[in-house]
């Protein structure tokens, strides 16, 4: 996929996933952790699957972005409260 789309991807993706997890942190870095978020989602889908299901600007590239997303606020979450 192409970075152009992998970055929207990712902004759509971090936005939800701060929503989704009722994170405030702010519109930049929900977006910086987005664009994060669905690289790592990329990587772990090809983990599993080999696959890369990053495909272009559809559903299932949101959807897995949306997962990456939503473990780099775990992590991010964890690290804030320390």
């Amino acid at each position: 996929m192409g970075l152009l789309a992998t970055i929207v991807v990712g902004l759509i993706a971090g936005l939800l996933a701060s929503a989704i997890m009722k994170v405030k942190t702010g519109v930049f870095v929900d977006m910086i952790l987005g664009i994060i978020g669905g690289v790592v989602g990329g990587w772990i889908s090809t983990l599993i699957t080999g696959v890369n299901l990053m495909s272009g600007f559809n559903l299932t590239s949101i959807l897995v972005a949306l997962g990456g997303s939503i473990v780099v606020l775990v992590i991010y979450r964890a690290i804030k409260k320390k």
